[in-house]
């Protein structure tokens, strides 16, 4: 349509100017059709998206919104660049740039998406806040990992001959793997703990010599605050290996504890004893009577045996509900007129006639 212009069929560095007002004005279109998008249908979508109760859209939306949108924009420049004859150096330049601000793009995009993914995913599950924690540990994985193959992609797409480098990388990673197979072992760990879920941050276990609470669990140790106070830092492949006692998830702590009367106890107390534990343990808030027997003859105290269950894993309870016990029974044997036993020796000497 610009033929009637002979001006416009003059040339300018390789160019007519024909070419040069058809490139600009695929540009300024481009970019006028970008903006009505913004300015219209995006603003409306994102009015939708914030009237649903569902989060998923609002993601979609601001992937969409910070990154698509800009791609669009640098793809408009690079095209209507095309419409030109450009010199081989600055047609270098303009591919290289495109290249380089897609693969930034497309790799902040699938970090986005993961970590999104990610978040979702725990908020929805039991995880919780542990999940959301574990997700910032693993987004520094997926961020080195993504960016590393972006990198290759983008030298590769420049000219450059990166089979060497990916052959180089190999080798390097398999020393790099043997030299650091520890790191990597509690790295693996670091997931099974995770997904196996054997304890959670908060949790009081014992591993061994060693007990306290769970404070941190790391990518390639866990962290202790035992009851002394000190901080116990321990390998996560020495936890997945170990046995260790999770008193955090216990429902109900089973107790035996034995009472010892003197022999001049009689059979009648004795056989009293048992029904006055179960009265006293049944009394107790939070207790399940187990059974009371007298259970043996000890060298100086006719023992019995007592069982009853506390219906809560906290170790504080359990000390109020044993002493609460402890305050019943000495309370019942005064009333009853029973003695405790303790440590005695009966010395008999025979008077020798001289």
């Amino acid at each position: 349509m610009f033929d009637q212009f002979p001006a416009l069929q003059q040339g300018y560095l390789g160019n007519t100017l024909q070419a040069y007002l058809t490139s600009l004005i695929f540009f300024v279109a481009a970019v006028f059709g970008l903006i009505v998008i913004e300015k219209i249908i995006l603003s409306n979508l994102k009015k939708l998206t914030e009237k649903t109760a569902t989060h998923l859209d609002d993601v979609v939306f601001g992937i969409l919104d910070k990154m698509i949108v800009p791609l669009l924009y640098v793809g408009a420049f690079y095209f209507a660049l095309k419409q030109l004859v450009l010199p081989e150096a600055i047609d270098k330049v303009v591919t290289g740039f495109t290249v380089i601000v897609l693969i930034v793009q497309l790799s902040r995009m699938a970090i986005a998406i993961i970590s999104r993914l990610f978040e979702y995913i725990w908020s929805r599950s039991e995880s919780g806040q542990t999940g959301l924690g574990v997700t910032k540990s693993v987004m520094t994985i997926v961020r080195v990992v993504v960016w590393g193959i972006a990198a290759v992609f983008a030298l590769d797409n420049l000219g450059f001959n990166v089979s060497a480098v990916v052959a180089g990388l190999g080798i390097g990673g398999v020393a790099v793997a043997l030299a650091a197979q520890n790191i990597l072992g509690d790295l693996f760990n670091y997931f099974v703990i995770f997904f196996d879920k054997p304890f959670e941050d908060g949790d009081f276990i014992i591993l061994g010599e060693y007990l306290g609470v769970i404070e941190h669990v790391g990518i390639k140790s866990t962290r202790i605050r035992s009851l002394g106070g000190e901080q116990i830092v321990i390998s996560n492949s020495d936890l997945t290996s170990s046995r260790l006692r999770n008193y955090k998830r216990m429902e109900r702590r089973r107790v035996l504890f034995k009472l010892g009367v003197i022999y001049q106890t009689s059979l009648e107390k004795i056989k009293r004893i048992p029904v006055i534990v179960k009265e006293v343990v049944a009394s107790v808030e939070n207790t399940a009577f187990d059974r009371a027997h007298f259970a043996s003859f000890g060298d100086f105290s006719l023992n019995l045996e007592i069982v009853y269950y506390v219906l809560s894993g906290d170790y504080n309870l359990y000390m109020s509900v044993q002493q609460d016990i402890n305050f019943r029974i000495k309370e019942a044997f005064e009333k009853e007129g029973i003695e405790f036993a303790y440590p005695t020796q009966l010395v008999y000497m025979d008077k020798v006639q001289s």
